[in-house]
């Protein structure tokens, strides 16, 4: 049998000439993604193998911490189990009672006294012709101060003379009234006409007579216009609110002020909280900038009753003899308030420990046993708190790491 190939025909899928097939590649890049899949798929098994394992290890741990805790809760009191860290970081120590001296340290300023404060007011409408003292002057009582050109002040003095000589003549007309009713030469009614005319008179020119002296002015030595003021004190010269020249027509507006500043008050602003730690005769210590390493013992003198409505703090004030002229007003001061030493319980303040609006600390019922209990600290010093109420001497209380156990 003979066969015969025909030149041109050849393998189905091959080209002419070619001994490769021309469609075989897609078949090995199929083989090359299944065999990157299923490597993939292996590595992805054993990791969720040992992501298991890792999981069922992870109980074990959790009931070794549960088999150590770091707090136990017994009913209300906290207990530091044996082999929690907690009992290293915690202190305890007894309440103990402290002989304490409380201080209260608080701003302050000095003022001039005001019962020794005098506002120079101008008696009466005019020009002031001269001042007789400039700001800063000592002057001693009596002393001129301004000169004062004034009408009104001849007004009083033209009213003044007229009310004497209206007085000398109704007491000549009751003289003669009386002389003619002795001799029953007159009426009743003349008489007793003439008595009221006098008694008119008289009134008229004592109000003439107390204006002159509230004006300042001498009666029997009238000067027409000119009036000079003088110091109703010894003092110093303070404000001064006008000048030669100036005239006055408000008689309410003060021209100067005179302080007599050998007595100054140093006025504390007590806060409100601190109002029972003040009293009356208390002993404070002052200090001022001015004179640094120099302290001002005094003594409380004024406790104000009245709280000052926009800073809610009360004013005391503590009255210093100043000869010397040393406090001036306005200087800024440091006022310590000083109580009477007193037996008290105190505690560190790191003990306090807040909750809510209560004070608490943590007492020991039992060894490593703690129960809350609130109390009513006083004011702190040097980290110590006295306590008013809650605790008793002896009793023990975690003085640190306290905020460990606040839950």
């Amino acid at each position: 049998m003979r066969i015969e190939t025909k030149i041109g025909q050849g393998l189905p899928g091959t080209k002419l000439g070619s001994r490769r097939p021309a469609r075989i590649w897609p078949y090995i890049l199929a083989g090359l993604i299944g065999i990157v899949l299923g490597a993939g798929i292996a590595v992805w098994l054993q990791g969720l193998s040992g992501w298991r394992s890792g999981s069922a290890a992870k109980p074990s741990a959790g009931s070794a911490a549960a088999a150590n805790p770091l707090l136990a809760h017994q009913g209300e009191n906290i207990f530091i189990p044996e082999g929690s860290p907690y009992r290293e970081r915690v202190k305890v120590a007894p309440v103990e009672a402290e002989t304490m001296r409380a201080t209260r340290v608080l701003p302050a300023n000095v003022e001039a006294d005001a019962t020794r404060t005098v506002n120079i007011l101008p008696p009466v409408t005019g020009r002031v012709l001269e001042l007789k003292v400039q700001l800063g002057d000592e002057v001693k009582r009596g002393q001129a101060l301004a000169v004062i050109d004034s009408g009104d002040l001849a007004q009083a003095y033209a009213d003044d003379d007229k009310a004497r000589a209206t007085l000398e003549l109704t007491r000549l007309a009751l003289e003669r009234a009386k002389g003619l009713a002795q001799f029953g030469g007159g009426a009743k009614k003349e008489l007793e006409q003439a008595q009221s005319d006098d008694a008119q008179a008289q009134a008229e020119f004592n109000r003439t007579q107390a204006r002159l002296k509230q004006i300042g002015a001498s009666a029997d030595l009238k000067t027409n216009r000119v009036l000079t003021m003088t110091s109703p004190m010894n003092g110093a010269i303070t404000s001064v609110s006008t000048a030669p020249g100036a005239f006055l027509n408000d008689l309410t507006a003060s021209i100067m002020t005179v302080d007599d500043l050998s007595h100054v008050w140093v006025t504390a602003n007590v806060p409100e909280k601190d109002l029972s730690f003040v009293a009356k005769g208390q002993d404070v210590d002052v200090t001022l900038p001015a004179y640094p390493g120099e302290v001002f013992h005094g003594k409380v003198d004024i406790v104000s009753e009245v709280l000052e409505p926009d800073t809610r703090r009360n004013k005391v004030r503590i009255v210093f003899e100043n000869p010397e002229g040393k406090l001036k007003p306005n200087m800024f001061a440091t006022v310590t308030f000083l109580t009477p030493p007193a037996q008290k319980l105190v505690v560190p303040t790191s003990a306090l420990l807040m909750n809510n609006d209560t004070t608490t600390v943590l007492v020991e019922t039992a060894p490593w046993t703690f129960a809350r209990r609130v109390v009513e600290p006083g004011p702190e010093q040097d980290d110590m708190a006295p306590i008013r109420q809650g605790l008793q001497a002896g009793e023990r209380i975690v003085i640190r790491g306290g905020v460990l156990l606040n839950d």
